[in-house]
């Protein structure tokens, strides 16, 4: 089973930029995927980025398209999340997910979560 730890967040202000890390450890199968969901205070979970780790493609909520990038190293089985033009809106904690049933948004597909890490964003 996929085991992930994520790290990289911190305070930015408005505009700035924050790139998230992902160590991910175990099998990660054909139909595996990784990405990011966040949880804002006083809500659900929400689909941020995902990526199917073997072909490398990739799935985007739209309000973090053509902002955040989320891009692999398969070498050292590590998943990155490049986030810039940072909006106050995007404070949450992020998390690191993992799951072996295809590329999805629904937080249903990912088994393994991280531990979370803060991001703020200051206006």
């Amino acid at each position: 089973q996929v085991q992930v730890v994520e790290s990289g967040g911190g305070l930015v202000q408005a505009g700035g930029s924050l790139r998230l890390s992902c160590a991910a450890s175990g099998r990660i199968d054909s139909s595996g995927a990784l990405g990011w969901f966040r949880q804002a205070p006083g809500k659900e979970h929400e689909f941020v980025a995902g990526l199917w780790w073997i072909v490398g493609s990739t799935l985007y909520a739209d309000s973090v398209k053509g902002r955040f990038t989320i891009s692999r190293d398969t070498t050292k089985n590590a998943l990155y999340l490049q986030m810039n033009s940072l909006k106050p809106e995007d404070t949450a904690v992020y998390y690191c997910v993992a799951g072996n049933r295809g590329l999805t948004m629904g937080p249903w597909a990912y088994s393994a979560w991280g531990q979370g890490t803060q991001v703020t964003v200051s206006s």
